[in-house]
C-alpha cells in the first residue's frame, strides 16, 4: 500500500517537474527581451538594440521549425521556436516604429529650424566613393 502511494507520489512530481522544464524551456528564450521592449518604449529609443540579431534569430527558429518536418523533436522546442518568432516580430516592429518616429521627428525639427531662419541649411555633397 505504501509502495503505491509513493509510486503516485512520484510520478504527480515527475509530472510537475517536466511541465516545469518546459514552460521554462517554452518562455526562458524570451523573458530576456521583456526590459528591453519595457525600456525601449519608455525612452522611445532603439538605438542599443540590434535587428541584425532579430534576423538571426527569425531564420534560425523558421529552420528550426522546417528541420522538424524531416527530423522529429520535442514539442516544447517547437513552442519555443513559435515564441521567439512572435517575439521577434514584435521587437522589430517595436524598433522600425520607434526609429520612424525618431527620424520624422528629426527631419520635422530641420525643417522648422529652416523655416524660422528663413535660410536653407547647406550640406556638402559628397560621393560615394569619397573617405569618410
Amino acid at each position: 500500500m505504501d509502495e503505491v502511494i509513493m509510486d503516485q507520489i512520484m510520478y504527480a512530481a515527475h509530472q510537475a517537474v517536466s511541465w516545469i522544464a518546459s514552460l521554462a524551456i517554452i518562455f526562458g528564450g524570451v523573458v530576456p527581451y521583456i526590459p528591453q521592449y519595457r525600456d525601449i518604449r519608455r525612452t522611445q529609443n532603439a538605438e542599443g538594440f540590434s535587428t541584425y540579431v532579430c534576423l538571426v534569430l527569425l531564420v534560425a527558429n523558421i529552420l528550426r521549425i522546417l528541420f522538424r518536418f524531416g527530423h522529429f523533436f520535442e514539442t516544447p522546442l517547437l513552442w519555443q521556436s513559435v515564441i521567439m518568432i512572435i517575439t521577434m516580430l514584435i521587437m522589430l516592429n517595436l524598433c522600425t516604429s520607434v526609429r520612424m518616429a525618431t527620424e520624422l521627428n528629426t527631419k520635422r525639427r530641420s525643417f522648422t529650424a529652416t523655416d524660422s531662419k528663413d535660410e536653407e541649411i547647406k550640406v556638402p555633397k559628397r560621393l560615394f566613393l569619397e573617405g569618410a
